[in-house]
C-alpha cells in the first residue's frame, strides 16, 4: 500500500490554489501525498467515497469559544468538529493571562482537533457570561494589564495568534475606549494582530475602527443597530470603507447577537463581503442562531455569496489572518486536514440574531473531516433533518430569550 487514506471521486475546491475540479486526494503519515484525477483505490489502505461531495481544506473557525469546562460559555470543540467540517478552532479570548495555562493544559493539549487562541486583554478572560450573569471582563480596568498579556503571549507563542478585546457597554461598562487602547499596546508589543469586538456603545464603532491597523480583525462586522456598519438607508458608513481600504479584516463572528440579515444584504450589495466567516460558537448560541461555522457559511450562500468565496472565507483567509499559511489549503506535502462537504438541496429556514428568517434552497453539510490524516466521520449527519432542526430552533425562540438578557449585543 502506498497511501494510508484515499478520498476518491470528489469535487476538490481549494480557493488558495484556484483548483476547482474532480480530483482524488491521498494522504500518508498525516500529510497530503498525492492529488490526481484518478488514483487507483488499491493503492490505499482505506478509501473514502467522496462522490457527490466537495473535498475542501479543513475549515478554520476564526472566532469560537472552546474553553470547555473552564469558562461558562465554552463548548467542546471535539464534539463540534466533524459535524461542522472544522479542523481548526481559534478561541477568541475566552482565556486571559491568568488562565491561558489552564486552557492549554486541560483543553488545547487534550483535544483531537487543533485549537489556537487569542489571549484576552482582561487577566481573567471572559468570566461572567451566562443567561443570568453578565459581568463584562473589561469593566474593571485593573484587569486590563498589557504587561501580563504580553508575557502570556510569549510564554504560549506556539498556540497564541493574537490579542482579543471586547469593547462596548456590555463588555466594558464605563471603561470606554481604554480597553481597546490597552489591548492595542499589548498587540503591538507582541507583534501580533488585535481582534476587536464591538457591542453596544460606548465606545462607538467610530472610535474603535480608526485605531485598528492593517491585519487587525473587526469581529461582528455585520452586527445590528446600534453600532451597525450601515446607515438606516442601507448605505455603508464611510469609516467601514476606510477600514477595508486600510487592510482591517472583516470577520462575521455570528454568535448570539451579532449577525443581522438586513445589514449583511446591504454590505454585500455595496461590495463589502466579509473577509472571514466565523461562528462565534459558544454555549448560548450552539443550539441557535449560530449553530456552527457550516450554518454561518450556508447563510452567506443564501445571501448570494459565491460558493468558492464562502469556502475561501473559512479556509485561506482565516489561515492568513493568523499567519498560518500552511493551513487552509490542499497541496502535496501539506497538512492532511480536509473537510468533506455536501450541498444539500431542500427548504431550509435560517434565523439571524434578531429572529428574522431566511428560507434557502440549499445548505452545506459535513460528511466528515480528516485531521492529520485520520478520517473522522460525522456520525450525526442523519440524526435530524435540517428543516426540523431550524424549525425547532424557531419554535423555542432562543433568540428572544437571548435578547431579553443581552440586548442582542454580546458575542
Amino acid at each position: 500500500m502506498q497511501f494510508d487514506l484515499l478520498l476518491k471521486g470528489g469535487r476538490l475546491i481549494d480557493p488558495a490554489s484556484g483548483l476547482d475540479a474532480p480530483r482524488d486526494l491521498a494522504i500518508t503519515n498525516g500529510r497530503i501525498a498525492a492529488i490526481d484525477a484518478d488514483i487507483p483505490f488499491e493503492r490505499a489502505a482505506r478509501v473514502i467515497d467522496a462522490s457527490g461531495s466537495i473535498v475542501a481544506p479543513g475549515l478554520i473557525d476564526l472566532h469560537s469559544h472552546v474553553y470547555w469546562g473552564g469558562t461558562s460559555l465554552g463548548v467542546d470543540a471535539d464534539r463540534l468538529a466533524a459535524r461542522s467540517g472544522t479542523t481548526t478552532f481559534i478561541d477568541a479570548g475566552s482565556a486571559g493571562a491568568g488562565n491561558i495555562l489552564g486552557f492549554r493544559r486541560h483543553v488545547i493539549e487534550r483535544s483531537k482537533v487543533r485549537i489556537l487562541a487569542y489571549v484576552n486583554i482582561s487577566f481573567a478572560g471572559i468570566f461572567g457570561f451566562s443567561h443570568s450573569v453578565a459581568v463584562g471582563e473589561c469593566s474593571d480596568l485593573r484587569l486590563c494589564e498589557p504587561r501580563e498579556t504580553v508575557a502570556a503571549v510569549r510564554e504560549h507563542a506556539d498556540v497564541v495568534v493574537g490579542v482579543k478585546v471586547r469593547s462596548g457597554r456590555h463588555a466594558g461598562g464605563t471603561s470606554g475606549i481604554a480597553p481597546v487602547d490597552l489591548a492595542l499596546e499589548a498587540a503591538d508589543q507582541a507583534g501580533l494582530p488585535l481582534m476587536a469586538h464591538i457591542d453596544e456603545p460606548p465606545p462607538g464603532r467610530s472610535e474603535v475602527l480608526p485605531r485598528l491597523r492593517k491585519g487587525d480583525i473587526l469581529t461582528h462586522c455585520f452586527r445590528p443597530f446600534p453600532n451597525a456598519p450601515v446607515f438606516a438607508s442601507g448605505a455603508v458608513r464611510p469609516d467601514m470603507r476606510l477600514a477595508r481600504e486600510r487592510g482591517v479584516i472583516f470577520d462575521i463572528g455570528h454568535g448570539m447577537g451579532s449577525f443581522d440579515f438586513e445589514v449583511a444584504k446591504a454590505m454585500l450589495k455595496e461590495g463589502l463581503a466579509p473577509d472571514v466567516i466565523s461562528s462565534d460558537v459558544h454555549l448560548y448560541c450552539v443550539d441557535g442562531p449560530a449553530f456552527d461555522i457550516l450554518v454561518c457559511m450556508s447563510k452567506l450562500l443564501a445571501l448570494g455569496m459565491p460558493l468558492v468565496e464562502v469556502l475561501r472565507a473559512a479556509t485561506q483567509r482565516p489561515a492568513a489572518a493568523i499567519a498560518r499559511p500552511h493551513l487552509g489549503t490542499l497541496k502535496v506535502g501539506g497538512v492532511g486536514d480536509v473537510a468533506v462537504l455536501r450541498l444539500r438541496s431542500g427548504s431550509f429556514t435560517f434565523v439571524d440574531s434578531l429572529g428574522a428568517a431566511l428560507v434557502a434552497e440549499q445548505r452545506l453539510v459535513s460528511d466528515g473531516i480528516v485531521i492529520g490524516g485520520t478520517w473522522w466521520p460525522n456520525e450525526a449527519a442523519d440524526d435530524l433533518s435540517d428543516t426540523e432542526r431550524f424549525e425547532a430552533h424557531a419554535r423555542h425562540s432562543h433568540v428572544e430569550v437571548a435578547a431579553r438578557h443581552f440586548g442582542h449585543s454580546h458575542d
